[in-house]
């Protein structure tokens, strides 16, 4: 008969004591953080301290919320409900007012003057929606605090933008250095008046077919010869034209 392997003398692997420690410690540390670290009203109305509710009731209040301000400002409310500053509360750039609906005759609320305070939000930058107003603060009448020629309550421009550049100013960029640079903007888009005015309302209209660009790129166009040709039934028909060139930087890929 075979005998079996001798397993009185074979010894644990020495990880396996010292992982069985660390286990062990870690339950233990588990039940006493149940015991004396756990608050005694967690889980009553939710994963969380319930607990937390007064504590929260208990802080002074900071905010008072629009519906204060309309009771003594209907008219500005009015006006800014009915402006492009909408969606924008009171308290955002006038902030905290509970100290001011308290007290009106002795806590003023902030009044914003500084030139730097509405770019913050209308400072050039491109990764914010299109048809957002924004401005160069350096080049946009320096100096002069933004109050002087907008209501900030309803701030529509006092003139309407002469150029798409005012808005637009990254692709009037790429578009100056490029093929295109001396096509106007409405060569290719139809933007009515308003669209100046409420640039997110009345969007500009785009290019929808091979065959606008055909109009100066196709073989037969009538247009300057030094202008590029394409055969357009010939040349990648199953795309539209930009979805391989950039139209306001239109190299050739």
């Amino acid at each position: 008969m075979a005998r079996l392997p001798e397993f009185r003398n074979h010894k644990l692997p020495q990880q396996v004591p010292r992982l069985a420690i660390v286990f062990a410690l870690a339950a233990l540390a588990l039940i006493a953080a149940r015991y004396f670290l756990i608050p005694d009203t967690f889980g009553e109305t939710g994963h969380y301290r319930a607990a937390a509710i007064d504590t929260i009731i208990a802080h002074p209040k900071k905010f008072a919320g629009q519906q204060e301000c309309a009771l003594c400002h209907g008219s500005i409310m009015d006006e800014r409900l009915a402006g492009n500053h909408r969606g924008l509360a009171c308290e955002g750039c006038h902030g905290p007012a509970a100290g001011h609906v308290a007290n009106p005759v002795e806590v003023e609320p902030v009044i914003p003057s500084e030139r730097d305070h509405c770019p913050r939000c209308h400072a050039y930058n491109p990764s914010r929606p299109t048809g957002f107003a924004q401005i160069d603060p350096v080049a946009h009448n320096p100096l002069l605090p933004c109050v002087t020629c907008h209501n900030p309550h309803a701030p529509e421009p006092p003139v309407a933008p002469g150029s798409c550049s005012a808005c637009h100013g990254q692709i009037a960029s790429q578009k100056a250095v490029s093929h295109h640079a001396t096509l106007e903007c409405t060569t290719c888009h139809a933007a009515p008046e308003e669209h100046k005015i409420s640039p997110r309302l009345v969007r500009p209209g785009k290019p929808t077919e091979r065959a606008f660009c055909g109009g100066c790129h196709a073989e037969d166009a009538e247009s300057p010869r030094h202008i590029p040709r394409v055969n357009l039934r010939a040349h990648n028909p199953q795309y539209l034209c930009w979805q391989c060139h950039y139209p306001h930087f239109p190299e050739t890929s």
